[in-house]
């Protein structure tokens, strides 16, 4: 009788081990899957948007190249934010492919992003174009951007640009 006690003490036992076990795993997957989820979060600003189908920076400067001025584009790509205006977040500079940029603005002026976005990769939706900056305008947004004095004098031409009115913007976190 002795044993068959200590028996069924010892499948206890392994009972409550086995199920100490698994939680513990179960533990440890969550943990794996929180720190991925954390490093996946994008923040939404503007109208609601998702990743999905957005161009690469080598696709989208060969849409904007294959444009005219007065041409227009619906589109979605991802790139890296080089620049950001440092008076309110009212537009942002990104990386396209060869060197080149665009620069980003916001659907009517709808919503602003943060300052310190710098390096981030972004998603924007909306509308390409290419237009002819003005000096004047040049010079305003180096201004925003923190431009030095010596940089603002080097501007001296208008310059063709590639633009993007933003209805949505995704920032990857």
């Amino acid at each position: 009788m002795t044993s068959f006690v200590l028996e069924i003490k010892f499948l206890d036992n392994m009972k409550s081990f086995n199920i100490l076990l698994v939680v513990f795993a179960m533990g440890l997957s969550c943990k794996g899957q929180n720190q991925e989820r954390a490093q996946n979060i994008l923040r939404s600003f503007g109208e609601k948007i998702e990743a999905v189908d957005a161009k690469n920076t080598e696709k989208m400067l060969a849409d904007y190249n294959a444009m005219s001025q007065n041409d227009t584009l619906q589109t979605k790509f991802i790139a890296k934010v080089k620049e950001v205006c440092k008076a309110k977040g009212c537009w942002m500079k990104l990386e396209l492919a060869n060197g080149e940029e665009a620069m980003v603005k916001f659907k009517d002026y709808g919503f602003f992003i943060p300052m310190d976005i710098e390096g981030k990769d972004v998603v924007v939706n909306g509308l390409a174009f290419v237009e002819t900056m003005s000096v004047q305008d040049q010079k305003h947004y180096a201004e925003d951007g923190g431009a030095t004095t010596q940089e603002l004098a080097k501007i001296i031409a208008p310059k063709r640009t590639y633009g993007f009115e933003a209805d949505g913007v995704l920032i990857k976190e």
